[in-house]
């Protein structure tokens, strides 16, 4: 299921600052806990997409721009690692910040997913504290750019 909801920053939302975020998890609960940490960060949140795997995200992709997402890495159908191989072959995606969120206990997990690109990881279980500080370090990039 892909779901379009939106966190409110707090900030009175500047939207030309505003962050547009894809969540891509298979767990429904941790998709939640995610929307509400963001709502805690402050920082200037658009719309946040939600995706159950892979193949989700890519269909939720082709029809909304994000600036950033937030995957775990081990999913269904298609996992965290194989969509952003996904992401970095195609040109329209190729640049899109990625983080990671997993259990993954596998350094080399993570290893191959910072290789393929991705910005940064956090395990879970995460505090509102790590989100904020790797999304606002996505956030900084794009303003900077």
């Amino acid at each position: 299921m892909v779901r379009l909801g939106c966190a409110d920053s707090g900030l009175g939302r500047v939207e030309s600052l505003a962050l547009d975020i894809l969540i891509v998890d298979d767990s429904a609960a941790i998709r939640k806990i995610l929307l509400r940490v963001l709502a805690q960060t402050d920082l200037p949140i658009g719309k946040v997409l939600e995706a159950g795997d892979g193949v989700e995200a890519l269909k939720a992709l082709e029809t909304t721009k994000v600036g950033l997402v937030l995957s775990d890495i081990n999913m269904p159908n298609m996992d965290g690692l194989q969509l952003l191989t996904q992401l970095r072959t195609n040109p329209n995606w190729s640049q899109l910040p990625v983080i990671m969120i997993t259990t993954e206990g596998s350094q080399a997990k993570v290893l191959e997913a910072v290789q393929l690109g991705a910005r940064g990881y956090v395990r879970k279980p995460f505090t509102a504290e790590q989100i904020k500080e790797k999304v606002l370090g996505c956030l900084h990039e794009q303003l900077s750019q």
